[in-house]
């Protein structure tokens, strides 16, 4: 049960500086970021999107 719990209140994106792309689902090559608070998630999707990433 708390292995469900856990993986219920994990965000993930995968992110790509050098072509400016975030990732919502496994991209070769990107950077996997991992996180256990939906604030922080937001947050940093919301940072993202100021420096213009294109979403996938």
């Amino acid at each position: 049960m708390e292995q469900k719990n856990l993986a219920e209140n994990l965000w993930r994106v995968w992110v790509d500086t050098r072509r400016r792309i975030v990732s919502f689902h496994e991209e070769e090559g990107c950077q996997l970021l991992e996180f256990r608070n939906r604030e922080l998630f937001l947050s940093c999707v919301d940072q993202y999107t100021g420096m213009q990433y294109r979403y996938q």
